[in-house]
Order: C-alpha cells, then sequence, then structure tokens
C-alpha cells in the first residue's frame, strides 16, 4: 500500500530542512518588503487603494462603482439612459485602456483623469483610449450629447471595456450636488463642447462637486398658450417630457445647491410680469419642498429680462421665513464678445460667468467659510539694501484723484456676500502695476477672490494684480471680485499705488 506522506512527514536531513527554512524565510520577507514599498507609493501617489472589502467591479451599468449623476434610466439593468443634459457618469478603472460599449450611433465626451473632455461620436465599442495610458489606476468622466430637439442620438450606456485582469473601483466621493436649472443657455447650446462647456458644468468642476443641467433649449418658467415648455410643470418629470411625463423620484438623490436662470425665453412667449413673479415664487417654494435644506439661487437673466420680478420672487421667499433664497444680479457678468448671437453664451461667455459664479455658489454653501489669512512679514535680520531712485522714469502711476472705484454687491445670502470691483485709470497715462487698498466695514473678512491676489490684515484690505492684467490703460480700467463673511456694506478709503482715488461709489 502506497503511503501517502503529510506536509509535515519530512524525511530529508535536518541540514537541508534547516537551510531550506531559512530560503523560505528570506523570500518571505523579501516578499513582504516589496509589497509594502509598492502600497507606500500608491499612499504617496494618493491613488485608492483597492481592499479585499471593496471589490473591483466589471463595467457594466449595474456596476456599484459607477456613480451615475443626474437624473438617469434605469430600469433596464444592460442599458442606462440619461435624461436632460450635463448628466454623467464617474468610474475610476485600472489598467491602460478603457472601451464603452454603445448601441446606436451617439456623440459623447470623455474625461481622464481630470485631462481636458474630448469628443467621441460612434457605435457599438468606442476606444476612449487610442493612445495607452499608463499602467495604474484612473478615474473617468462621460456625458452624452443630450438626446433634444432635431438630435436624435443614441445615449445609452451598455458598459465599460477594460484590460484582461482590470477592473472598476469608486472613484473619490464628491462632497456637495449642485443642479443648475434652466433652458439652452443652461444646456450649453452654441458653447463648443454643449453640456460640458457651459458655466453649470464647468461650475460644478471647478469647485470638485457632482453637478446636474435640468435644462432643454427653448424652454419657459411659465406655461404659455403657444406651448413653450414650461419649467414650472416639467422639471419634476424624469425627462422633461423627453421622453414620457412619468415624475422624478427625487429621493434618489439631494441636492445641496439649485442654481436657477429661467425668464429669457417667456417674454417673446408673452408671459406677464405679474404671471412671471408668481410662478417663480411658487417654482422656488416646490422645489424647497424637495430639498428642505439647499440653497436656491435665482439668476438675473444675462440679458436682464424680468429681473425685478426675479428678485421681488426671492424676496417673497425671504419673508416667508425662508433665508436660503438668494437673488444672483448678473449685470456685467458678460464680456464684451461673450455672446456668440442675442442671446447665448460663447466658450469665453461661459468662463467669465463661471469665474462669478463659482466662488459664489462655494461661499454659499460652505457652513463656516475660512478667512483669508492676514499675511505676515518676518523682520529681516540685516538692513535691506537700498536702491537710488532714477533720474528719469516712464510714468506708472497717474496723479492723486486720477482713478474712480465701482463698488457694487452683487450676492447676498445672509451669512455672507460677493463683491465686485471695477478700477478706472482716469489719467492721460497707463498704469504699470497697481496695489488697490481700501477699509472694510466692522468685522468683516474676505474669504475668496479672482482676478487679483488680495490679503487682508484686520479692517486693511489690499488687491494686487495679477500678470494678465498689470497694465490699465489711460482711460481704461479693469475689474475683480471678491466674497466675504458678512453683508455689510459700505467700504471706504480706496487708494491706486498709495494715491486716494477721486470717488468710490
Amino acid at each position: 500500500m502506497t503511503k501517502i506522506r503529510s506536509h509535515d512527514d519530512d524525511r530529508r536531513p535536518v541540514r537541508l530542512r534547516t537551510h531550506l527554512g531559512a530560503l523560505r524565510n528570506a523570500l518571505t520577507k523579501t516578499r513582504t518588503a516589496a509589497l509594502i514599498a509598492v502600497a507606500a507609493g500608491v499612499l504617496a501617489a494618493g491613488l485608492p487603494v483597492l481592499s479585499a472589502e471593496a471589490a473591483a467591479g466589471n463595467g457594466t451599468p449595474a456596476d456599484s462603482n459607477i456613480s451615475f449623476v443626474g437624473r438617469w434610466n434605469k430600469s433596464n439593468a444592460s442599458a442606462y439612459v440619461p435624461y436632460w443634459a450635463g448628466a454623467y457618469l464617474r468610474v475610476g478603472f485600472t489598467g491602460k485602456t478603457v472601451k464603452l460599449r454603445q448601441r446606436n450611433t451617439i456623440q459623447l465626451w470623455a474625461s481622464i483623469d481630470g485631462r481636458a473632455f474630448t469628443s467621441f461620436t460612434g457605435s457599438g465599442t468606442i476606444n476612449l483610449t487610442p493612445t495607452a495610458l499608463a499602467a495604474g489606476n484612473h478615474t473617468l468622466i462621460v456625458s452624452y450629447r443630450q438626446v433634444a430637439g432635431s438630435y436624435t442620438g443614441d445615449a445609452v450606456f451598455q458598459g465599460l471595456i477594460l484590460d484582461s485582469g482590470a477592473g472598476t473601483f469608486t472613484p473619490p466621493a464628491r462632497p456637495k450636488l449642485v443642479e443648475f436649472v434652466g433652458d439652452s443657455i443652461t444646456a450649453g447650446a452654441t458653447s463648443s463642447q454643449l453640456a460640458v462647456t457651459d458655466y453649470g458644468f464647468k461650475v460644478g468642476e471647478r469647485l470638485g462637486y457632482d453637478h446636474t443641467q435640468i435644462a432643454i433649449g427653448g424652454m419657459c418658467l411659465a406655461e404659455t398658450t403657444d406651448g413653450c415648455w414650461a419649467q414650472a410643470t416639467r422639471y419634476w418629470m424624469s425627462s422633461g417630457g423627453q421622453a414620457g411625463t412619468d415624475q422624478w423620484d427625487f429621493s434618489r438623490y439631494t441636492a445641496d445647491g439649485v442654481v436657477i436662470n429661467l425668464g429669457t425665453n417667456d417674454k417673446s412667449h408673452g408671459v406677464s410680469a405679474a404671471t412671471f413673479q408668481a410662478t417663480y415664487t411658487t417654482f422656488l417654494t416646490r422645489i424647497r419642498a424637495k430639498f428642505p435644506n439647499a440653497k436656491l439661487f435665482a439668476m438675473r437673466t444675462f440679458i436682464g429680462r424680468y429681473a425685478a420680478e426675479t428678485e421681488a420672487a426671492v424676496r417673497a421667499r425671504n419673508a416667508a421665513g425662508d433665508a436660503n433664497v438668494f437673488y444672483v444680479d448678473t449685470t456685467g457678468w458678460l464680456p464684451s464678445g461673450g455672446l456668440s448671437d442675442s442671446v447665448h453664451p460663447n466658450d469665453a461667455g461661459h468662463q467669465a460667468i463661471t469665474d462669478r459664479l463659482a466662488p459664489l455658489v462655494s461661499a454659499a454653501l460652505t457652513t463656516t467659510p475660512s478667512p483669508t489669512a492676514a499675511p505676515t512679514t518676518p523682520a529681516p535680520t540685516t538692513p535691506a539694501p537700498t536702491t537710488p531712485a532714477p533720474t528719469t522714469a516712464a510714468p506708472t502711476t497717474p496723479a492723486g484723484g486720477a482713478c474712480a472705484v465701482t463698488y457694487r454687491k452683487t450676492g447676498d445670502w445672509g451669512t455672507g456676500a460677493q463683491f465686485d470691483v471695477t478700477l478706472s485709470n482716469t489719467s492721460a497715462v497707463p498704469v504699470n502695476g497697481w496695489t488697490l487698498t481700501w477699509s472694510l466695514p466692522g468685522s468683516q473678512r474676505i474669504t475668496q477672490s479672482w482676478n487679483s491676489t488680495v490679503t487682508q490684515s484686520g479692517a486693511a484690505a489690499t488687491a494686487v494684480n495679477v500678470s494678465w492684467n498689470a497694465v490699465i490703460p489711460a482711460a481704461g480700467s479693469t475689474s475683480f471680485g471678491f466674497v466675504t463673511d458678512s453683508p455689510l456694506d459700505g467700504a471706504t478709503g480706496f487708494a491706486l499705488n498709495g494715491s486716494p482715488c477721486a470717488a468710490a461709489t
């Protein structure tokens, strides 16, 4: 009978067993050290580490590692359909390549590892990595072109195709979700990449928030006799009426902020000022019921239609006890050349809107914004060298009084505010490098700024030019802005490069 030895029944010479045991121990230590080194490298690079509990996904629509942001139809487990504009999916994946399974032809945009979005159009298998990536962990965002109006593409996600042995993982969580509600402007019409180059998408990505655009071209706020699609009735639908009239399940996500830009189309459809204001007030009331803790922002339309009525609707909600509804005055936000036609912002226009809107949304959604720290300058250990003044120099600063400042509050949410500053050079010579100083009211602190470097020490604030706006031509101007931790108005004592400005408003 053949005897089957157990692993413990080792009859090799003692000396040989000793050498083999030492070799096994050495190999084990080497492998352990190598694994520790690899793990340390991954952590140092800030890459997600897949644990035994967080199993790699397979990239199918039902893969729990894929985050579907916005309003998606998930009734078919093998094919998910995005609704409205700007809905997208976000996922982490391993390996060097990633492809999409698509049913029929669709245009889409994809971004890998935070790079610029790239356009793809096709059906079947769409290769998102024609040039292979470096091996490792990656993140992917895919947004499909909205199927609306005359566009009839097939926006259906059927899954990812990954490298052999690769898988998905849950991408880093995002802290907030913001809805952007509107019409063709909020859907990105006429911008180069439609929804993904729209201010709503760009604000969300800049702030690191999840975001979605509840917008279809041509929409009004109010119902009209000539059939303009109204957000007052279609916002509550899963698809806004593009694919049936079933009602959206608002328990599927909770918005931290809702930014509304409506009214551009109502005017041409005969909506009266009184009807618009009443409809807007009701719309805000109903959204509040769906998102009790969200901050609601009602934007002045960029061409100014129904501005007074929009602000009045906000004040009505404030008077009813809702302090988290804010009017956003967009006067002057669009630069010269920022429209592609008489209504729609182009890429430059959407960028300008993003620059103004992002800090406002961020400040309102941050419950305890950190004040800007006052700069500290250590005392020099040796006297600073002195440089004699040149005998002649080109004038770079106008004489005292040859400047004017327009200081305007453009947003107020009760616990903070946004201010825009326009600095005008009223002299006949250019300013080459500028520093504007002023005094803030009370204990107000500046928490964010743009288009300048702003610092603060006590009530004294200082704004210094950035590289691209250092020169203010003769009779020219430049603008910058900032957010504060209180809505106090009344800044005083503006001075340009040490010379008081003649007037400040």
